[in-house]
């Protein structure tokens, strides 16, 4: 459903679809559902008081027991689900009169980017030519539109109201266009504000440090990045290939964040329980946000045999430019996520002989992109899908020989999805010099802990303004606090915690923006087809840690613009002014 829609409409649209599909054989079905939309109705009218949702559920339970097929006790069962999951909308509805606040169409693409970016704004700018102006516009609310523009999952594309017509529009590839003409070093940040003389500390180089550094920086605070590694950049540079994310590219937006002011970035820099504590009765305030930077493990025999490492320490190392070599060798890569494509590509371009992916469920269920995993078999590797690892076989040296695994088959559907089972099969070998393990990242808490931060399953404990419990000034947010996630949402965090940091420091400062979309033009809906960016063939980009996507044209970037409905300005995304509520 498109974002701020009210549920109670939404779960009476789905339980008028499923009334409309009844054979009318029993009772509870035929006549049940009916009633129970209209009593829905009464409460999607705000026409209903109590009485009336306790009606309902029994209604909804006597359908969902009595019915007797599907399309009667699923379509029941979706209203009790949901008159639980929305309890707070469904009293609203009655007791007030209205929707909770917050509920109401917005814009779906600013609306699903954590950071909330102007999409249709810089779309706009783009088209009209005036890149600088677009990397701006994006800056306003995420200082990394280059980083984003090669490796964002792109969420603003979930619900993009053009699938109405056609296909959504190619959002990161018409930002990856802007940052191709207008480099965010080239591109000077907007003036700070006035000297606050209040000092900062930040834990951490990564999207969420750098994001909370820079919009600091530009509210006039001063603020000091303490990073344990040689580099900046976080999980971007030490977590994702070059071939995804080129280091010179990244390196532009770094340098575009530190020309923001008064930041002071200092690597090499692990902080312990006693520096951490030094840090927070020194400074007014601290943003912890060290990521997820520790590799998962496997529990199996021979787990620590040479040639067995996680895909955290094998992208670690190509951070800092130390690149493996598999040369013929057989590499069997453990996982389904982006990292897992990410480690298996890089295996091919390290020179190994085989490469093999192996996933416990099935490809289907595998949680990385679509297109990486399409360019992953599109460059020699092999998925074997439906199989756990159970144990690694060395040789007489102590070195990985080989991956033994169990087959599976898929199950019942739990946590939302088929869940494998041990299938009735031998195990099977997987002859593999070197097992590459992606099944997850932790967060390395000690420290703080020691320092007094708490913690949840080994992440960090924080209020809803991101502030660690009991501590006063320091604050926390990114991967370190709700578990390994995308850049982009890391990057929303960090947006977030600068708000907040400079809320508790006594401000309310206003950022301005040099870049202001232009006037929309009626819009286009004649379909048209998407414009997909390409990739160098994959006998070609296996063989380097190049980029492997080739940017749009300027004829195709002004089509895929125009593609835009301009929601900000025409439809129910639409404001007084011309802004959605997320502006």
């Amino acid at each position: 459903m498109p974002p701020g829609t009210c549920p109670v409409v939404a779960q009476l649209a789905l339980l008028q679809a499923g009334a409309a599909q009844t054979c009318g054989k029993c009772v509870p079905c035929r006549d049940g559902l009916p009633r129970l939309a209209a009593l829905l109705e009464r409460v999607a009218a705000c026409d209903a008081d109590e009485n009336v949702l306790v009606e309902a559920r029994a209604l909804a339970e006597m359908i969902r027991d009595a019915s007797d097929c599907a399309i009667g006790y699923e379509a029941a069962n979706a209203v009790l689900e949901g008159m639980d999951a929305f309890a707070g909308e469904y009293a609203s509805h009655v007791e007030r009169g209205a929707c909770q606040e917050g509920v109401g169409q917005t814009v779906p693409c600013e609306t699903l980017c954590p950071a909330h970016v102007d999409v249709p704004g810089y779309l706009a700018l783009v088209a009209a030519g005036d890149y600088a102006g677009a990397v701006n516009l994006v800056r306003k609310d995420n200082p990394f539109p280059t980083a984003c523009a090669f490796v964002c999952e792109h969420p603003c594309e979930t619900r993009c109201r053009r699938t109405l017509l056609d296909a959504p529009v190619n959002i990161r590839g018409i930002k990856r266009y802007a940052v191709d003409q207008a480099p965010a070093d080239r591109v000077a940040p907007p003036a700070h504000s006035v000297d606050t003389a209040k000092n900062v500390a930040v834990i951490g180089g990564g999207p969420s440090g750098l994001t909370c550094a820079y919009f600091l920086a530009l509210m006039g605070h001063r603020v000091t990045v303490l990073e344990a590694r040689s580099q900046l950049g976080g999980m971007m540079r030490y977590g994702i290939p070059a071939y995804r994310l080129p280091r010179e590219r990244l390196d532009e937006d770094i340098r575009g964040i530190l020309s923001a002011g008064s930041i002071t970035a200092l690597c090499d820099m692990p902080v312990g329980a006693r520096e951490m504590a030094e840090i927070a009765e020194n400074y007014y305030a601290v943003y912890v946000a060290v990521g997820a930077q520790a590799g998962k493990t496997l529990k199996m025999e021979n787990a620590d045999a040479a040639g067995v490492m996680s895909a955290v320490e094998l992208l670690g190392a190509i951070g800092d430019g130390d690149y493996p070599d598999f040369t013929g060798k057989k590499v069997a890569v453990v996982g389904g996520g982006n990292v897992a494509m990410d480690c298996a590509r890089t295996a091919v371009r390290a020179g190994a002989a085989e490469v093999s992916v192996v996933y416990r469920r099935r490809r289907c269920d595998m949680t990385a992109l679509p297109a990486e995993v399409e360019s992953a078999v599109a460059e020699g590797v092999e998925l074997i899908a439906l199989e756990v690892p159970a144990a690694i076989e060395v040789d007489g040296a102590g070195r990985c020989a080989a991956l033994v695994t169990q087959p599976q088959m898929i199950g019942a559907v739990r946590g939302g999805r088929p869940a494998p089972v041990p299938a009735d099969k031998p195990p099977r070998r997987i002859d593999a010099d070197v097992v590459l393990v992606a099944v997850g990242q932790d967060i390395e808490a000690g420290p703080f802990e020691d320092f007094g931060m708490k913690t949840t399953w080994g992440r960090f404990d924080a209020d809803e303004h991101l502030a660690a419990e009991g501590l006063g000034n320091v604050f926390v947010g990114g991967d370190c606090q709700t578990g390994p996630s995308t850049v982009i949402r890391a990057i929303g965090a960090g947006k977030v915690a600068a708000r907040n940091i400079d809320t508790y420091l006594g401000y309310s400062h206003k950022l301005a923006c040099d870049a202001h979309a232009p006037a929309a033009a009626p819009n286009d809906r004649t379909p048209k087809g998407r414009v997909e960016l390409a990739e160098r063939p994959a006998r070609e980009r296996k063989r380097d840690f190049l980029d492997v996507e080739e940017g749009m044209s300027r004829e195709e970037v002004v089509q895929e613009c125009g593609r835009c409905l301009r929601c900000d300005v025409f439809g129910c995304g639409s404001t007084e002014g011309g802004r959605s509520q997320y502006a």
